[in-house]
């Protein structure tokens, strides 16, 4: 039976695993029952889709009811914690329509974020992707996004306190891994980790290798692609554009 992801143009070069897929307009989501949050969440980051004048931001948090109840987050999950809702696709990837910019706002498309990483740092980086996939030689950008867990440490949850039953782990880190399709036909890979946890370094210090965050996230990335070359991209750590 083919799966209806399949015939999205994000997945394209590959869809990881997930509990549950969500097939949004403009992305999708890998759902995680266990971690009552994405795993991942994958787009193809389109300039004709980020045009600032056109709507202004939503901001409206919402559930994600085609999540079963028991799996699902809700708002008073992550109220009085000082974590953000922090966004795996960026509002500001999505935000030529209103329907697109109040997509992004679905809890499922959200993690427990640090607020300092979340305005800062990570922001910057959406912002680099956004820069890279500007670039005259760039005919299109994707990009997977999700939580990380180190299970050697103790994990924080919030939304005990609250009457609907639903905790939420606190990921230990977010990744970031960035595929792009060249005019020239060749194929980059790019891949970030960072703490979550406020950050002053310079985005490149954040780089890592895609096949790192394969192993980190116990997730296969660009499943799609195959042979020595893509394994050879996957195992780089590329400059900065």
């Amino acid at each position: 039976m083919l799966e209806l992801f399949s015939l999205r143009p994000e997945t394209r070069y590959g869809c990881p695993t997930a509990d549950q897929i969500l097939i949004n307009r403009f992305y999708v989501v890998g759902y995680s029952y266990y971690f009552r949050q994405a795993k991942w969440a994958l787009e193809i980051v389109d300039p004709n889709k980020m045009d600032m004048d056109d709507v202004q931001r939503r901001n409206n948090f919402r559930s994600d009811f085609r999540i079963p109840r028991k799996f699902r987050a809700d708002l008073s999950d992550y109220r009085g914690t000082g974590f953000d809702r922090g966004h795996l696709v960026a509002s500001a990837n999505l935000d030529d329509t209103e329907i697109q910019n109040s997509e992004t706002f679905l809890l499922s498309n959200m993690s427990p974020q640090d607020s300092a990483l979340n305005r800062r740092k990570w922001r910057a980086l959406e912002g680099a992707v956004r820069e890279l996939d500007a670039r005259e030689e760039v005919l299109e950008t994707y990009v997977i996004t999700g939580p990380l867990f180190d299970f050697e440490e103790p994990i924080r949850m919030i939304g005990q306190s609250d009457d609907n039953g639903i905790s939420i782990p606190v990921p230990s880190h977010f990744f970031k891994c960035v595929l792009t399709e060249e005019k020239s036909g060749s194929i980059k890979m790019w891949a970030f980790e960072m703490k979550n946890a406020p950050l002053n370094g310079k985005l490149k210090e954040y780089r890592v290798s895609t096949a790192h965050v394969e192993r980190r996230a116990g997730l296969l990335l660009w499943d799609n692609l195959t042979g020595p070359e893509i394994e050879a991209e996957k195992n780089r750590v590329r400059k900065m554009w």
